[in-house]
């Protein structure tokens, strides 16, 4: 018998507990979260929110199948499962706007149907391809005739002022993000924007003159909670305010540099003949294995994603380091309706375990549960650029998934060159005999073709 494996991260919601059990994902209620999830199911609320897939598919279902003392009698709902969990440091200003929009447009209809949300979290916010959907219903309650949005604060910190900071200043709120998981506080965002970013009226109100109120609360010690009224806030005012945010998030435009690898997908040392070669590798690889779910490091804006979802691939999951380049892919995605995740990745520094005890957020190779792999031009970024040893770049590599492709850059490449052209030669053991002596004591090399002039080199491998 199974085991069930509670969710680390799922503490901070103490109305349900999630775990997971045969790859499927669950939720046990406690008394909190079974009165919200029967009135959830009154008037058909939650049927209407899946069906316009505003919240992710949930339903009740029997504690007898599991077998365990710790869920049995207890109320149980499983959740349609995410493949792959992202996190709003790894997306894109695009993402995290078109997220921010779908949180505010759930939060209005909720509202229009008497009811409401208790956070303003990101991070119940996922991504099934280019898609957003929020995944934490016990997050939804009942509206309360006067009540005011409670969760104001949480909702700017994760996704308005991210999302000013990169709009109004071109800094990406990615490592800052990271580096504080609550989000970027208001008082940090005041601090950085100009005079001339303030005089917008949405800026003043919801940056300028919100850091005051919290900073003049802060200092006001001899503050009495009992002798403070609470005036009851209209609904019409409630659904007033966060339409407003809706207009203003709407027409927050990104800033943003031309950079290395933007238009690499268009300028890169292949010939058409050799990318032609390069693309005819990924597309019989894809037929072969028509893979559940496969990793693309170093994806760009997403051609051979594209090539193994139009070659029987279910899903890809895109990994990049340039914002720009993911901005796109996940523009190019949304148009053709691909089942396409593009994410912000730096491989010499990837997301770690993050949160309380480290357990809150998985860190990236925590959640790797690929199929295959694709990592093309990619392995001279970590080996020549960063200097990480060979051994350790293959070692990575063959972990993410047990089948994939690795190109392999000789030094002979233009590309190589250049990168060694200031740092020197150093690098002794980078020779494709050492590569392709590695790959084959890690895992067996199932093929190798060559696809440029200079001697690159494509490795299909296998762990299986």
């Amino acid at each position: 018998m199974k085991e069930i494996e509670i969710e680390a991260g799922s503490f901070r919601d103490p109305a349900g507990k999630i775990f997971y059990y045969e790859n499927k994902v669950y939720r046990i209620l406690n008394d909190e979260g079974k009165k919200r999830f029967q009135f959830l199911e009154k008037n058909e609320l939650l049927k209407n929110l899946i069906s316009q897939k505003l919240v992710i598919s949930s339903k009740r279902i029997s504690s007898k199948i599991f077998q365990s003392k710790e869920v049995l009698d207890k109320n149980i709902l499983e959740h349609d499962k995410i493949d792959y969990i992202s996190y709003p440091y790894e997306w894109s200003f695009q993402q995290l706007k078109d997220a921010a929009l779908h949180h505010l447009n759930l939060h209005l209809y909720l509202l229009n149907n008497n009811a409401t949300l208790i956070d303003g979290s990101a991070y119940n916010i996922q991504f099934v391809g280019h898609k957003p959907i929020f995944i934490d219903i016990l997050s939804i309650k009942e509206y309360q005739d006067g009540e005011y949005w409670k969760a104001h604060k949480q909702f700017c910190e994760n996704f308005l002022n991210p999302l000013i900071l990169k709009s109004k200043k071109n800094i990406n709120f990615n490592n800052w993000f990271k580096g504080n998981l609550e989000g970027i506080t208001t008082k940090d965002l005041n601090s950085v924007l100009s005079f001339t970013d303030k005089i917008s009226y949405n800026i003043f109100t919801q940056v300028v003159l919100l850091d005051y109120l919290e900073d003049k609360t802060i200092r006001n010690e001899n503050i009495d909670l009992n002798k403070i009224k609470k005036r009851k806030f209209s609904k019409k005012s409630f659904i007033s305010i966060v339409e407003n945010i809706k207009r203003l998030i709407t027409n927050l435009n990104e800033k943003k540099d031309k950079t290395v690898w933007s238009n690499y997908s268009k300028n890169n040392t292949y010939k058409i003949k050799e990318e032609n070669d390069k693309k005819n590798v990924v597309e019989e690889f894809s037929k072969k294995f028509k893979f559940d779910t496969l990793a693309d490091l170093g994806c760009n804006e997403g051609v051979y994603s594209e090539i193994c979802l139009k070659n029987g691939c279910k899903q890809v999951v895109g990994f990049d380091y340039d914002l720009n380049v993911i901005n796109n892919a996940y523009k190019i995605s949304k148009k053709k309706n691909l089942n396409f995740l593009p994410l912000y990745f730096d491989a010499s520094n990837p997301s770690s375990n993050l949160g309380w005890l480290q357990t809150e957020r998985k860190g990236f190779l925590q959640r790797v549960n690929f199929s295959g792999m694709l990592s093309l031009a990619f392995e001279h970024h970590l080996a020549i650029a960063k200097n990480i040893p060979l051994i350790q770049v293959i070692e990575f590599l063959t972990n993410i998934a047990p089948r994939g492709l690795i190109e392999f850059v000789p030094k002979e490449d233009i590309t190589i060159k250049k990168m060694l052209f200031l740092k020197g030669d150093i690098f002794k053991d980078y020779t494709e005999e050492n590569f392709k002596n590695i790959l084959s004591k890690i895992s067996k090399i199932e093929s190798e073709k060559i696809v440029s002039a200079s001697g690159r080199k494509i490795f299909e491998y296998s762990k299986i």
